[in-house]
């Protein structure tokens, strides 16, 4: 089964997909019996805390890493299988990969670095120059061609290696914490840019901790550690009197609670007070980001009259809502 080739789109596929490892007496999953698909022209999110497999995954759909069981396909090309040349036409053709430490080379300019993945391709000096001039001017470098890294910023760093990555239009592309190292108007561009990399119908699939992603996305996949069950999964009812907190910003996250009654008022420290974020009635649900993506109460949750609410884990949530409504429901925050 050959590699796909460059310009050519498909729907991605992953079966069933297991990665162990062993470390000294005891094993590790980080992936467990992953089904997803994605479809051709669709930016798809991976959203989780540390540890849950985000990297893990990209590895494997680059062919870095082999699974030590089910599948990956992108289109008719089983990416798993894949050996000798096929594997290396694959690297080269199939699949972009943007690396959160952006890897370019530091004694390269703009230029040069884009052209490298072409070079190494066979593509002819001059025509390999001509095409990264090209990428870069597509990615708003045309002022920075013949610039090194350590005289770029960081946004600057990250859009040249994703120039890179689409050096030979690869139907594929990866991107592993893009927006790491970025600051907050940095990001705005990369953002735009990974965005637009689907037209023409390519997949691209990210791993991220940055919400602000979420609106771009057509597609998020959680990925979140395998627990064991335990005995406090079963949903908690609790009564809260206006004005105690239900919990507050900082603390670790646990529960989703949906608003049986009363309603609940959602705050946010500023350092120069409270800014009133908005407010939950009877049917809403509150506190979903922390205990969905692993990450601490970003927000004070306060009775704003007397309320009563049930907890939920972020598993029983997910099985009260549907999958289906997930993406739409933590988009309408």
């Amino acid at each position: 089964m050959t590699a796909p080739q460059s310009g050519v789109r498909g729907d991605l596929h992953i079966n069933d997909l297991t990665v162990e490892f062993v470390k000294g007496d005891y094993t590790v999953r980080p992936l467990e019996k992953l089904n997803v698909t994605v479809k051709a022209g669709t930016l798809a999110l991976l959203l989780g805390p540390s540890g849950c497999g985000k990297t893990t995954l990209l590895s494997c759909m680059s062919a870095i890493l082999k699974p030590t069981s089910g599948s990956i396909t992108y289109g008719d090309t089983d990416i798993t299988s894949l050996a000798g040349r096929d594997l290396t036409n694959y690297r080269r053709h199939g699949v972009g990969v943007v690396f959160q430490a952006f890897n370019l080379v530091p004694s390269l300019n703009s230029v040069e670095n884009v052209a490298v993945p072409m070079r190494s391709a066979g593509v002819k000096a001059r025509a390999a120059r001509d095409k990264a001039v090209e990428l870069l001017e597509g990615v708003g470098l045309s002022d920075r061609l013949t610039h090194k890294p350590n005289n770029l910023s960081g946004g600057q760093q990250q859009r040249v290696a994703i120039a890179r990555a689409i050096a030979l239009d690869p139907p594929l592309v990866l991107a592993d914490e893009p927006t790491a190292h970025l600051d907050y108007v940095q990001v705005e561009g990369v953002l735009r840019l990974l965005r637009r990399l689907t037209d023409g119908g390519r997949v691209v699939v990210v791993s991220t901790h940055d919400d602000r992603m979420l609106a771009l996305a057509d597609q998020i996949i959680e990925m979140r550690p395998n627990f064991l069950p335990n005995d406090d999964s079963a949903p908690k009812q609790v009564n809260v009197p206006a004005g105690q907190d239900l919990f507050r910003e900082g603390d670790p996250s646990d529960l989703i609670y949906m608003v049986d009654s009363g309603e609940v008022e959602v705050v946010r420290d500023t350092g120069d007070g409270e800014t009133v974020l908005g407010s939950m009635a009877a049917g809403e649900h509150v506190g979903e980001m922390g205990p969905l993506f692993g990450l601490r109460r970003s927000a004070t949750a306060r009775a704003r009259t007397d309320v009563t609410v049930t907890g939920y884990t972020a598993k029983a949530f997910r099985d009260l809502v549907g999958p289906e409504r997930l993406p739409s429901l933590i988009r309408g925050r």
